[in-house]
């Protein structure tokens, strides 16, 4: 699936405070983003072309979750200097990348690293049923949580409601991808996040095949939810044009 979109502007950034500082993360496109840190740029599934990175410093590390052009995009790292970054990626991936942008550090489902003093965890990102023709087969790409001083962040990748995101503990912001037919429904995402309840959720990656999803009814799901009320979804606009 490839969506190339020419940006005039991007979403405005958040800030989010930790123990050790703040966190600053920057929308950027689809199921891109940017998350700087303790004087650290890192970079998510870089996509989209040089022009959504242009307000930002050079990435000092980069997260792939899977191998699809909208995640591993080889014109959008060239444009981003990425052979001068380390990037952590699953296996399909750095078979993808087959060595033009270094040599990155291969993490599988259900391992960690550390990085600079940030933990970085790879958890499973797939589609249901399970099966091997599936557009997202269990174990091939991650999702990730990055510890922050004292926040920890989850990034989905492309999945559905699997049991492993259900029964995440403590994730303090998440992002949430939508979009059928290649992830979950709406509703699906809302109920998922019902189960494991981070204190923000940010959706994106919310374009499908017909168009972008409902990411208000998201939130509206959310907050009739007594249980969920506690969740605080912010909305941004991932596709400035």
């Amino acid at each position: 699936m490839s969506l190339l979109f020419c940006f005039k502007a991007l979403a405005q950034p958040d800030t989010i405070a930790t123990n050790k500082g703040d966190i600053i993360i920057h929308p950027i496109v689809h199921g891109t983003l940017a998350v700087q840190y303790d004087g650290k740029t890192i970079y998510v599934d870089p996509y989209g072309g040089a022009s959504g990175f242009e307000s930002l410093p050079t990435a000092d590390l980069i997260l792939i979750t899977d191998i699809h052009g909208d995640h591993c995009d080889s014109s959008t790292l060239v444009a981003v200097n990425a052979g001068e970054t380390q990037l952590i990626v699953p296996q399909a991936v750095a078979r993808k990348l087959n060595g033009h942008f270094g040599e990155p550090r291969i993490l599988d489902n259900g391992k960690k690293t550390k990085w600079q003093g940030i933990t970085i965890e790879a958890v499973p990102m797939y589609n249901l049923p399970e099966s091997p023709d599936s557009r997202h087969t269990k174990g091939r790409g991650n999702g990730y949580i990055l510890t922050l001083g004292d926040k920890r962040i989850y990034i989905s990748g492309d999945t559905e409601d699997i049991e492993e995101m259900r029964k995440l503990q403590k994730i303090d912001i998440a992002f949430v991808c939508m979009n059928l037919p290649y992830t979950m429904s709406v509703d699906q995402a809302a109920d998922a996040v019902n189960a494991f309840r981070p204190g923000i959720v940010y959706p994106y990656h919310y374009r499908g095949k017909d168009g972008l999803s409902d990411v208000d009814h998201f939130k509206e799901l959310l907050e009739e939810d007594y249980e969920a009320s506690n969740v605080e979804v912010r909305l941004r606009n991932w596709y400035v044009k």
